[in-house]
C-alpha cells in the first residue's frame, strides 16, 4: 500500500471518528442529584420498598462509577462545593458556590429583620461558569428543580456564584434577568426553576417574617420578563409549555417530606405540592420545546435532611420518591427517543452520611425494624441483652445514656429516631465515596473511580460544548 492511499485511509477513519464521536454527544441532560444518598441509604431504600432480589430503577442503568467526594478544605464536603465540583470541575473549599477555588466562604449577616439579608462577600471574588451556563450559552434551555428551597446549596450551585451558601436572599437575585444581581452568565435567564422558599423572592412584612430586606417582590420582576410564575401544582400543570417558568411550592423554606406530602402540615401546604415525578415531567415539557436540547438539574434535597434528623424512615421515603421521577422522566423520554440516542441520564449523590447498615439481621426482616438473626428470627441483641435495629447512625443527637429494649411498633413508626453512636447536635455527612449510574447518549464514559470534578468533564464532553 503507497504512503499517498495509506494517509488517505488514514484521514478516513479520522474523519469517520470525529463523526462518530459527534454522533455520539447527547443533545439532552438531565442530572439527578440524591442529596445524601450514601451506598447505605441506597441499599437500605431498595429493601425498603422492593426488598433484597428487587431492584430500584436507577439500578437498572447500565453505567456505574465511584466518585470521590472530598472539597478543597475538608475530607467531608458540605454540599456546596460537592455540587458545584459536579458543575465546575473546580475543588472548592465548604460553603462556598461556584466560586474559584482560593474564595473563602464568609457568613451572611442579619439585617434589620433578624434574617441573613446582608452578603458579606468581598467584591471582585471569581466565578468560575457552571454546565448549566455553558449550555444556554450554546443555545440550549436550562433548569434547576428541588424539593428543598430553591436558593439552597445544590440548586443554587447551577445558575449562581458566591462565597457563602446561606445568602440565600442574595442568591435569589442572581436569578432574576436585569435585576440588581442578576447573574449575567445566565443570559436572558434559566429556563425553568423549581422549588421551595419563597420568602426569599418576596419583599419582608407582617406576614411574611423571612422575607426580603430590599422590598423587592422577585416574583413580581420574573413575571415582568415573561415567567409564568406558580405556587402549586395546579398552577404548575395549566403553565404553557412555551413560555419559561419558575415554582415555588412553600412559602418559606422546603417541600414536605414525601411521607407528609399529603399530610396536613403546620402551613398547610403539603397536599398543594407536586411530586418530585410531577416537577420533572413539567420540566421535561417545558425545556423540549428548544429544538438544541437541553440541561436539567433534578435534586431529591430532603433526603440529606432527614438522615441529618437520623429520621431514616423519611429518608427512605423521600429516596423512593426520587427514584420514582427518575422513571418517570426515562419514560417519557423513550417517548420520542426510545433508545436514549440524543438523551444522557446521570443519577449520583453529592456525598455520603453516617447511616450504617447493622447487625447480621434474617432476610425479608422490614430494613426499619429492629434487627432479626438470621438462624433463629429472634430479636437480635446487644453485649448488655438490649433489642437493637438494623439502621443506625454513627453520630446525632440520639445517644440514650442508657440503652433499653427497641420495639417494632417503636422502631417503624414514622417519627422514629435511630440511635446513634458519638452523641451530637445534629448528625453530619459522611466521608466515603458514592455511586453514579448513566445510561443514554455517552454514558459509557462514566466508569472506575473518578474525583466529582471529572463528572464535569464527561457532562461537558457529552454536550459537546
Amino acid at each position: 500500500m503507497n504512503s499517498v492511499l495509506k494517509l488517505s485511509l488514514l484521514g478516513a477513519l479520522v474523519a469517520a471518528s470525529v463523526a462518530n464521536a459527534q454522533a455520539a454527544d447527547a443533545k439532552n441532560v438531565i442530572f439527578f442529584l440524591g442529596d445524601g444518598m450514601g451506598p447505605s441509604v441506597v441499599t437500605a431504600s431498595r429493601i425498603y420498598k422492593y426488598g433484597e432480589d428487587g431492584s430500584l430503577n436507577m439500578d437498572k442503568l447500565e453505567r456505574t462509577a465511584r466518585i470521590k467526594t472530598f472539597s478543597n478544605d475538608a475530607q467531608t464536603t458540605d454540599s456546596a462545593p460537592s455540587m458545584a465540583a459536579y458543575m465546575t470541575g473546580v475543588k472548592m473549599n465548604n460553603e462556598v458556590i461556584s466560586m474559584a477555588q482560593e474564595t473563602i466562604a464568609k457568613e451572611p449577616g442579619r439585617d434589620a429583620n433578624g434574617n441573613l439579608g446582608v452578603d458579606n462577600c468581598p467584591a471582585g471574588g471569581k466565578s468560575v461558569p457552571t454546565i448549566l451556563e455553558l449550555a444556554k450559552a450554546k443555545g440550549k434551555a436550562v433548569g434547576a428543580i428541588t424539593t428543598t428551597e430553591l436558593t439552597h446549596a445544590t440548586p443554587a450551585s447551577t445558575f449562581s456564584h458566591i462565597c457563602n451558601r446561606n445568602a440565600q436572599y442574595a442568591i435569589a437575585a442572581q436569578s432574576v434577568p436585569g435585576g440588581a444581581g442578576y447573574n449575567t452568565a445566565l443570559l436572558d435567564g434559566v429556563d425553568v426553576l423549581m422549588g421551595g422558599g419563597r420568602n426569599h423572592y418576596t419583599p419582608y412584612s407582617a406576614t411574611n417574617k423571612f422575607g426580603r430586606v430590599d422590598g423587592r417582590n422577585l416574583l413580581t420582576e420574573l413575571a415582568a420578563k415573561g415567567y409564568t410564575v406558580a405556587a402549586n401544582k395546579t398552577e404548575m400543570a395549566a403553565a404553557p409549555n412555551n413560555k419559561k417558568f419558575i415554582g415555588l411550592y412553600s412559602t418559606r423554606s422546603h417541600l414536605e417530606y414525601e411521607l407528609d406530602r399529603t399530610a396536613a402540615t403546620p402551613l398547610g401546604e403539603g397536599a398543594t405540592q407536586p411530586s418530585l415525578s410531577e416537577m420533572t415531567l413539567k420540566a421535561i415539557s417545558l425545556l423540549s420545546q428548544n429544538s438544541n436540547g437541553y440541561f436539567l438539574m433534578v435534586e431529591g434535597g430532603r433526603i440529606d435532611h432527614a438522615l441529618h434528623g437520623i429520621n431514616a424512615k423519611r429518608a427512605l421515603s423521600d429516596t423512593i420518591a426520587f427514584d420514582d421521577a427518575i422513571k418517570a422522566a426515562i419514560d417519557k423520554i423513550r417517548e420520542t427517543d426510545p433508545k436514549l440516542e440524543n438523551t444522557l441520564i446521570v443519577v449520583t449523590a453529592d456525598h455520603d452520611h453516617t447511616m450504617a447498615f447493622n447487625g447480621y439481621g434474617k432476610r425479608g426482616n422490614p430494613i426499619l425494624d429492629i434487627n432479626r438473626g438470621y438462624r433463629d428470627n429472634l430479636p437480635s441483641k446487644d453485649a448488655d441483652g438490649n433489642t437493637y435495629t438494623t439502621l443506625v447512625f454513627g453520630n446525632g443527637p440520639n445517644r440514650p445514656a442508657l440503652r433499653t429494649n427497641v420495639d417494632s411498633a417503636t422502631a417503624l413508626a414514622d417519627n422514629y429516631l435511630q440511635e446513634t453512636g458519638v452523641r451530637l447536635a445534629s448528625e453530619t455527612h459522611g466521608g466515603g465515596d458514592v455511586k453514579l449510574l448513566a445510561t443514554g447518549a455517552g454514558a459509557k464514559t462514566f466508569k472506575g473511580t473518578i474525583d466529582n470534578t471529572k463528572v464535569f468533564t464527561l457532562l461537558k464532553t457529552a454536550l459537546g460544548l
